[in-house]
């Protein structure tokens, strides 16, 4: 069955709410690779309850409206389907406990052709349920490779952030573990592809690939803990797009690069060549980096 756009723009996704506790707030910082060194401190301030904070980019996974691309009528080739982009806004500092409410809705369909997959994208925003203040923003780019040719429009997509023409002004390697999707899993993205190779080999990867949220979490916090932005900076928002796959067990390296209003950054997988994220921009608080700083740039058919 072909993606009928039209039905997709209309289609309601649930609205969705979620209670979650300091466990949970530890669990994705586990999931996201932060622990391998147990005696850091701007490691242990997401991993331990004394002072708990949460890491900025858990909105990705809170009050997530699951699989739907596979559950509800959809016409989407889910085997198939890969993250493109993920951007977030944080309206306010995300809390290590509390309950949340999600409002979902598909933004936008691109038809890429015939042999080229389709472009879905969705946004989901998260308030708090007992004040009813916004926390945040999410938007995600989702690249469907099974599904061009159906007709749809062929609307540009947002251009993507321009990384500097200069070697970075930090490096900063990242491990991961073998056994870092089955960890990341948990926080609910519960794709197969993540987790049994017959799956990934079915989805055209050699085996089980890292989540690419993961992925982004633990760029998110290299940013944050980073020299450029002041060892500690107060993240409002980041946007990248992903590139290439990472197979856990892989080592990253982060290049980072200050600019007006935040921090431009890249992670390349070390010894395999491949760009994992890419295009890359995080927002500080201004104290930290100054002012001017874009998640997003204008439109463009990319």
């Amino acid at each position: 069955m072909a993606i009928d756009p039209e039905a997709l723009l209309a289609l309601e996704l649930p609205e969705v709410e979620q209670t979650y506790t300091e466990r949970d707030t530890i669990l994705y910082a586990l999931g996201c690779g932060l622990g391998l060194d147990p005696t850091d401190p701007g490691q242990l301030r997401y991993l331990y309850e004394r002072s708990l904070e949460a890491l900025p980019t858990m909105v990705t996974i809170l009050a997530h409206p699951g699989f739907w691309m596979r559950d509800l009528d959809t016409g989407i080739d889910w085997l198939k389907v890969v993250q493109g982009e993920q951007g977030v806004r944080l309206h306010r500092p995300l809390p290590p406990r509390r309950t949340v409410v999600a409002q979902h809705r598909i933004t936008g369909v691109i038809d890429k052709g015939e042999g080229r997959g389709a472009v879905l994208l969705w946004s989901r925003e998260l308030y708090d349920k007992a004040s009813g203040d916004h926390l945040a923003t999410a938007e995600q780019v989702t690249f469907c490779r099974g599904d061009g040719g159906f007709g749809g429009p062929s609307a540009p997509q947002p251009r993507p952030h321009a990384i500097p023409e200069r070697p970075p002004d930090e490096s900063r390697i990242l491990e991961t573990s073998p056994q870092a999707a089955l960890i990341y899993r948990l926080c609910g993205d519960l794709n197969p592809i993540h987790a049994d190779p017959e799956a990934a080999r079915a989805a055209g990867f050699d085996r089980p690939i890292l989540h690419g949220l993961a992925t982004f979490g633990r760029a998110a916090h290299a940013l944050i803990v980073s020299d450029a932005a002041g060892g500690g900076g107060r993240l409002e928002g980041i946007r990248a797009r992903f590139t290439a796959p990472v197979f856990p067990g892989e080592t990253l390296r982060a290049d980072i690069w200050r600019e007006d209003g935040g921090l431009g950054f890249r992670l390349s997988v070390v010894g395999r060549g491949a760009v994992a994220i890419d295009n890359g921009f995080a927002a500080f608080a201004a104290a930290r980096t100054g002012t001017g700083g874009r998640l997003y740039s204008s439109h463009s058919n990319e």
